[in-house]
């Protein structure tokens, strides 16, 4: 059996290492398009500019609109023809708009977050959108990233919401790859889950489950400590590895698809998995009482959505909700990956049960 795994050039973490940008973008080549929004420019701009400077390397500074269609990354990458190189810098829609521009002119790329809301920046993945930001599907590029910069300092300033979004995107890894790994499923790499990454996926969900609260009451206050360095490296490199490589299933089949309940709107992505989260470990009958449990326990007291209610969806009628379950399986849908079918009702009925356990817990801690 074919197994395979993705992985960037380079990793690089800590505090202040968007002041190295420039080391890096050396390394590429002397005339790099950098492209970022107008809130991201203002607040990391100078550093990363004074730095590329420093280097020797021109900047071609490009304004980011926002979403990430392909339209969006066509008109980058026609700016970048003559480029040496892209530089993503900002959130997730950005960095996945970036990478397109890169590909599309055979260009290297070096990505910058600026929050920890998801564990996209690793991969070799474009989410599109279209101009009403409603998600049409995603594209695989032939490799990942040069140099993924993560400069803690910044990611420790953004806004305390996403960056516990981007845990509860992260605690998906292990449990979706473990999935993956028993039913020797396709990932994203081009082959089955390799050991190197489960490996990673476990230590991923290890390690936000000992530092995760401690990180979190640390970015209240937009202190870099050791658990958020830990944390940090869980949610973008562990899990970004993690879920491309390891592969998907319950979770991300309803992460990605919740938002076709229009109630679930105002909820970001890590918010949506954490609920799959839930309803993923309701329907494995492979994982421990203890595990669901000690789980469960985790996402609430993170303040994770473990219920319908968390997700504004108490009050869909159980019609809209059998509707919506059955719309996630079938053909082509990451419930596939289990080695166990999946139904409608069999989803249906975990959600139910996901809901029922998370009001429980959220009453048992106060």
């Amino acid at each position: 059996m074919k197994k395979a795994i993705l992985l960037p050039r380079k990793y690089i973490q800590g505090r202040g290492v968007i002041s190295e940008i420039g080391t890096y973008a050396a390394m590429l080549g002397k005339k790099a398009v950098v492209m970022w929004g107008a809130k991201t420019k203002a607040a990391v701009g100078e550093s990363a500019k004074k730095s590329l400077a420093a280097a020797g390397v021109e900047c071609i500074d490009v304004h980011f609109n926002g979403e990430c269609t392909k339209a969006e990354a066509r008109r980058i990458a026609d700016i970048a023809k003559g480029a040496d190189m892209v530089i993503g810098v900002g959130g997730g829609k950005a960095l996945d708009t970036a990478k397109a521009s890169a590909i599309y002119e055979n260009l290297p790329h070096i990505i910058v977050p600026t929050v920890a809301s998801n564990d996209s920046p690793t991969s070799a993945c474009t989410v599109w959108y279209d101009d009403e930001h409603v998600c049409v599907g995603f594209d695989l590029w032939p490799c990942n990233p040069d140099y993924i910069i993560v400069d803690t300092e910044i990611i420790a300033k953004a806004p305390l919401r996403l960056f516990v979004a981007g845990i509860g995107d992260a605690m998906s890894t292990w449990f979706e790859a473990e999935a993956s790994f028993a039913s020797r499923a396709i990932t994203c790499s081009g082959g089955a889950p390799t050991l190197t990454v489960m490996a990673m996926t476990k230590l991923c969900f290890e390690t936000i489950m000992e530092y995760g609260l401690s990180a979190i009451e640390a970015v209240k206050v937009h202190a870099v400590t050791p658990a958020v360095e830990k944390v940090v490296e869980a949610t973008t490199l562990l899990s970004g590895i993690g879920w491309e490589s390891g592969g998907l299933a319950t979770a991300h089949a309803m992460g990605n698809s919740l938002p076709s309940l229009h109630e679930t709107h105002e909820y970001l992505h890590g918010e949506k998995v954490s609920f799959g989260v839930m309803t993923q470990i309701c329907l494995d009958d492979s994982l421990s009482d203890e595990l669901v449990e000690e789980t469960a326990i985790f996402l609430a007291k993170a303040g994770l959505p473990v219920t319908f209610a968390d997700l504004n969806i108490d009050k869909v009628s159980e019609s809209r909700l059998r509707e919506y379950a059955n719309s996630v399986v079938g053909e082509g849908s990451f419930t596939n990956n289990h080695n166990f079918t999946v139904t409608g009702d069999d989803l249906y009925d975990a959600m139910v049960a996901a809901d029922a356990l998370g009001r429980r817990v959220k009453l048992a801690i106060g």
